[in-house]
């Protein structure tokens, strides 16, 4: 089976998913009463194109599921479509998180294909306890609207474990374009590169990293799966991140260094350290010590200290940064400042802003 995409998608927009590229998972800005605040939330989209990305993933879990249920998600992945469309200096990968039962995934596909979206990110945490195979139908039925990406997201923060049979199932559907591998477990994301290989879709099915405990070691580690008598190496060579979210221009630099690395075979030392930095650096922001609790938290206290977003507030008032987790990002952006891009933001926060 050859690579399929929907018709409308540009050659461009092909090629940047396909190569991979850097996705950050948009947040929400909100007014201190919970308001989306749309001036912010225009900066936001602009600082991320900026930045140098190639795409964007809008009403995912970073942008708060939650918006489904205060009649924003049509809102504010228009917003994002929008700026896109007036800001956007290069071929730009628009992804729409899809959620909650069939019939509303559905029709969120429909909603954000409406809006010129190219990929939907296809969520199953509201599916605990189905059988694979109502699993494997309820992705038939998105990925019949536009494109679909499945989505690996690990159990601490709603997700379901799958199989290798589940992915090879998958990946056999017609229209299912990538996978973002976030399950926060080795054994796990290999399951999914074995389900692709027995496939035999690991050519055709994008794979995009998810996993922000694993960054760098997952864009630069060759990942072999046995199919019959043969070895088939599979590369991740992209990141759809909540980590990506903040420091940006970083990630994207990130990024770029590990493509030619990997391209020209020189693979460091040095690139490998990095991945105990990245990893560090993102045990603060997803507030790891206590469970993830404070991770959308995190990311918005990052941008608050740069002037993006005015406070942290989330949908959800519970939602706050933990105990102690302020004095973490402290210690490690102190530690690894050239892994933040507050340089970056200060030079350009009156523009994104006016």
């Amino acid at each position: 089976m050859g690579f399929r995409t929907w018709p409308e998608w540009p050659e461009s927009i092909d090629r940047t998913f396909r190569e991979g590229t850097v996705i950050p998972a948009h947040l929400l800005a909100l007014a201190a009463d919970r308001r989306l605040d749309v001036r912010r939330q225009r900066a936001l989209t602009r600082y991320y194109l900026d930045a140098g990305v190639g795409g964007l993933a809008v009403g995912v879990h970073s942008t708060q599921f939650a918006i489904r249920e205060v009649g924003l998600y049509e809102p504010v992945l228009r917003l994002a479509a929008e700026t896109t469309a007036e800001w956007a200096k290069r071929p730009t990968v628009l992804v729409a998180g899809v959620a909650g039962p069939t019939a509303q995934a559905a029709a969120e596909a429909e909603t954000a294909r409406g809006l010129g979206y190219h990929v939907t990110l296809v969520s199953l945490a509201a599916h605990r306890g189905a059988s694979e195979d109502d699993l494997v139908e309820h992705c038939r039925a998105v990925a019949a609207v536009m494109p679909a990406m499945g989505f690996y997201l690990q159990p601490a923060v709603g997700g379901i474990a799958l199989s290798a049979r589940f992915w090879q199932r998958l990946a056999g559907l017609d229209n299912v374009v990538g996978v973002k591998i976030a399950p926060f477990n080795r054994y796990r994301t290999l399951d999914v590169v074995r389900g692709l290989v027995e496939a035999g879709a690991h050519e055709r099915v994008a794979l995009y990293t998810g996993n922000d405990d694993h960054i760098v070691l997952d864009l630069v580690t060759p990942l072999v799966a046995r199919r019959g008598n043969e070895d088939v190496t599979v590369r991740i060579k992209g990141g759809l991140l909540g980590h990506w979210s903040v420091w940006t221009r970083r990630a994207v630099g990130l990024h770029a260094r590990i493509r030619r690395a990997v391209a020209a075979g020189t693979v460091d030392e040095e690139i490998l350290a990095l991945d105990a930095r990245v990893t560090a650096m993102n045990a603060a922001l997803f507030d790891v010590a206590h469970e993830f609790r404070g991770c959308i938290a995190g990311c918005h206290e990052v941008l608050r200290r740069q002037g993006l977003l005015e406070g942290t507030w989330c949908l959800d008032p519970d939602d706050t940064l933990s105990p102690g987790q302020a004095e973490e990002l402290d210690r490690v952006t102190a530690a690894w400042p050239e892994l933040t891009d507050d340089d970056f933001v200060r030079q350009n926060l009156g523009r994104w802003l006016g």
